[in-house]
């Protein structure tokens, strides 16, 4: 404890004094594709040989890198450029519907982000308070890398415009009931039917004092130290490497790109969206869909 407790005073003074200090924090996020696949075994169109490749893009398509370059109180969390191979391209979209991609800042001292995503080929530029979260400080430690860190906890609200978020709940009673009065129905007529979307989850990350950042990946923030992991219990986001005193300055600034609405508007044009492509699900009997964009 003695050892942390010199780290944070010898850091905060050099954070102090360096009007110009940087890092760098590298993170790993992969997210379990397992609900996802529960729903496409529903569809009797796909054959076992179409949901072993689905399952494979999706693995790769949530296996992501991303970089977080912070100062004292801004950061910027952005996923690594990397070059696609032929066919990967449904990824990046797929990615894209997920809420990822796109520049994500974050101000720790005026306590707002902004971020820029591009979503059923409409770019957004989301900009609003950061969310308060309610840590609790737990006893817990372990080593990350070379970094000594400690447990916290939070039950934050669903983010309803991150697709990542959906459960796959399979068909309820009255479903089935309904199945056995119409048998002209297939399995895939209420395939999106069968998706819901939780109220709130449960977060655990990891802190270390020995960075005395109030920073972290993606929205989070909050606690006496960089965050070095997060989990949610689907999706994991890592940090492998660490930089502190980088010598190649960037400019940590906001996005200005995409049309400026608020994380309410955002979630409610999103959910909009969702309700539209369910009824064009249903009233197509789950055979066919439609790309179908958002207005310009």
């Amino acid at each position: 404890m003695k050892k942390i407790v010199f780290a944070f005073a010898i850091l905060t003074g050099i954070l102090s004094n360096a009007q110009d200090f940087q890092g760098i924090a590298v993170y790993e996020s992969k997210t379990s594709t397992a609900d996802f696949m529960k729903g496409m075994s529903q569809n009797r169109d796909l054959t076992p040989e179409m949901q072993k490749n689905i399952e494979a893009r999706m693995q790769k398509a949530f296996e992501k890198t991303f970089i977080l370059n912070f100062n004292r109180t801004s950061s910027i969390y952005k996923e690594e450029e990397k070059l696609e191979a032929p066919g990967q391209g449904g990824g990046r979209m797929m990615m894209s519907m997920m809420g990822g991609g796109g520049t994500h800042f974050k101000n720790v001292k005026e306590q707002n982000y902004t971020v820029d995503k591009e979503v059923f080929g409409k770019e957004f530029l989301i900009k609003d308070s950061l969310p308060k979260y309610d840590w609790k400080l737990e006893g817990e430690s372990r080593m990350i890398g070379n970094y000594n860190c400690f447990k916290a906890t939070a039950v934050v609200p669903i983010d309803e415009s991150d697709f990542r978020n959906f459960r796959f709940r399979g068909n309820k009673d009255e479903d089935k009931n309904e199945t056995k009065k119409d048998t002209t129905k297939t399995s895939t007529t209420n395939l999106m039917d069968q998706w819901e979307m939780p109220k709130e989850k449960i977060i655990t990350a990891w802190y270390s004092p020995e960075i005395p950042i109030n920073q972290g990946p993606e929205n989070y923030w909050g606690l006496p130290g960089l965050i070095l992991e997060v989990n949610d219990g689907k999706t994991t986001i890592l940090c492998s490497k660490i930089v502190l005193n980088t010598k190649d300055k960037v400019d940590i600034k906001a996005p200005t790109k995409g049309k400026e609405v608020s994380q309410k508007e955002f979630d409610e044009t999103v959910k909009k969206k969702m309700e539209e492509m369910r009824e064009m699900w249903r009233s197509s009997g789950g055979n066919r869909g439609g790309r179908g964009g958002f207005g310009r």
